[in-house]
């Protein structure tokens, strides 16, 4: 793959997850947080869709197709497992 469409790539995948992060909003860590998993979605989904042959919106030697479905899915998944709190057990006096 060539510098260019690595570049070309990264900027849409910062697109991404920036957009991503206007619309549900947060904090400066989760703006990160949505720019790492939008980075890691849409490399993960150039390498599969190489990986088992199938093109989709091809631009230049990117696959562009399965790499913004790649970044949709693992940013839907992130948000959704970032929603998870976990709560503190209450203290109980007990002496034995």
């Amino acid at each position: 793959m060539i510098l260019q469409s690595v570049l070309l790539g990264m900027i849409i995948a910062t697109l991404y997850g920036a957009m991503f992060h206007v619309w549900r909003g947060g904090s400066l860590v989760r703006l990160g947080l949505y720019l790492v998993l939008a980075w890691v979605g849409f490399w993960g989904g150039h390498w599969l869709g190489g990986l088992i042959g199938w093109e989709f919106i091809k631009v230049g030697q990117l696959n562009l197709g399965l790499a913004t479905i790649g970044s949709i899915l693992i940013l839907a998944v992130g948000y959704w497992l970032s929603l998870v709190q976990v709560e503190p057990e209450p203290k109980t006096n007990k002496k034995l």
